[in-house]
């Protein structure tokens, strides 16, 4: 039996809003989308979920992630709450998830945004490190390394990796991600379903021949399709957003300078303003 996805409900401000729906990226969760939210909640009704295994989102059964179970996980959750033609966004890892959604179930999602999503690409050297976490038994490794560093200094590694400009962290977001931090390092699971992340990217930069690849997948989305590329970005390599662009049916661009694998936390208000003119298109748009 499935289970339930834990998420975070933020109603907007119109009852006949649509539904925007959030996926983290690797060992990620719903707070990583609060700023942008705040940003696009007179907009539309925002739900953001952790997908399973992380945040506060049980683990699968069996241990094991990958994409496509991800994203059946996010649709049976949709299907249950009764959420039709939502505007989904996705990051990272969540962006795959995003992916898969939108070219497997186009009832389910009326437009696609994607924020540094980690399609297959010659990676840069810190996310190549990275992928060595999908290795067998190098998550308890890492555990062990993690437990030599203080949680100050996990987070600022952690900063230094998916932003541009730490500074940008202000002390409410990081005393909240330390507590979830806290909580999760007691999780028996963690590590493991951080290890099975990386292998789920691994797994989808890797695909068997006869196998849709997430590149396949993109020339199969039909929703119109918002980009999102921070230049600065260290884990997904910029020069993926040109191919990405030319990759979607109805897709825009949006790159921005000084900015890394987060943009929806680095510049929340730049990318609430990408939205929600996709938004409005969107509605010009016959069957939008």
């Amino acid at each position: 039996m499935s289970r339930p996805l834990a998420a975070e409900y933020v109603p907007g401000a119109r009852p006949d809003a649509g539904t925007a729906v959030f996926l983290h990226g690797l060992g990620g969760w719903t707070h990583n989308w609060a700023a942008l939210i705040e940003h696009l909640r007179p907009s539309v009704h925002c739900l953001a979920l952790d997908l399973p295994g992380f945040g506060r989102s049980a683990p699968p059964p069996d241990g094991l992630v990958t994409v496509r179970r991800q994203a059946a996980a996010v649709a049976r959750h949709l299907d249950r709450t009764g959420h039709r033609r939502v505007h989904l966004v996705g990051n990272s890892l969540g962006g795959l998830t995003a992916l898969h959604l939108a070219a497997h179930r186009p009832e389910l999602v009326s437009t696609l945004t994607l924020v540094s999503p980690v399609l297959p690409a010659l990676p840069p050297p810190q996310a190549l490190r990275i992928s060595l976490l999908g290795l067998p038994g190098a998550h308890r490794l890492y555990a062990r390394l993690l437990s030599a560093r203080s949680p100050d200094r996990q987070l600022d590694d952690l900063y230094g990796l998916i932003y541009a400009d730490p500074s940008r962290v202000d002390a409410e977001q990081r005393a909240t991600e330390a507590r979830e931090r806290l909580r999760r390092a007691e999780l028996p699971y963690a590590q493991q379903m951080l290890a099975q992340g990386v292998r789920a990217v691994v797994r989808s930069h890797l695909r068997p021949a006869g196998e849709a690849s997430a590149w396949q997948q993109a020339h199969r989305v039909t929703a119109p399709t918002l980009l999102v590329y921070g230049r600065e970005d260290r884990l997904v390599p910029f020069r993926s957003a040109a191919r990405a662009y030319a990759a979607f049916r109805d897709a825009r661009l949006l790159t921005l300078p000084g900015v890394g694998h987060v943009a929806m936390q680095e510049h929340p208000g730049a990318v609430a303003t990408a939205f929600r003119a996709l938004l409005a298109e969107s509605r010009r748009t016959p069957g939008g």
